[in-house]
């Protein structure tokens, strides 16, 4: 009978979950991401400030439902757009088709860092 082994954990290190145009993202500091479109310039450092959870590796604090004085700093990378998605609607019998596509507008960031209001979670060496 072979021996029951225990599945590896995945490491995932300082993570924060916030809530950004309706959604909620994991993020990790050093990591870009495509978020809806976010009105600001390219290089343009923008702040998060509904994080509803902070793990420092170590630590895990939880908000209800926002943790006061945290915030997530992201630099705009570029403006882009999502892929091609293609809707085609039918009725079968009718001689009735229609066909559309859409594109999302999407803004991709990088994570500068997550702070928890007392102290920062910041990997990147680089300032600007």
């Amino acid at each position: 009978m072979p021996k029951a082994t225990k599945p590896s954990e995945p490491n995932l290190g300082k993570y924060a979950i916030v809530e950004a145009s309706g959604q909620q993202f994991w993020l990790e500091p050093n990591r870009y991401y495509d978020l809806d479109r976010i009105k600001a310039k390219v290089d343009e450092v923008i702040t998060l400030d509904k994080v509803l959870l902070i793990n420092s590796g170590k630590t895990t604090t939880l908000g209800k439902p926002y943790i006061k004085g945290a915030t997530v700093k992201l630099k705009v990378l570029e403006h882009r757009r999502g892929p091609k998605l293609i809707i085609y609607k039918m009725r079968p019998k009718k001689k009735t088709r229609r066909k559309n596509g859409h594109r999302q507008e999407l803004t991709r960031v990088m994570v500068q860092s997550i702070s928890s209001g007392e102290k920062a979670t910041s990997t990147s060496k680089a300032t600007s």
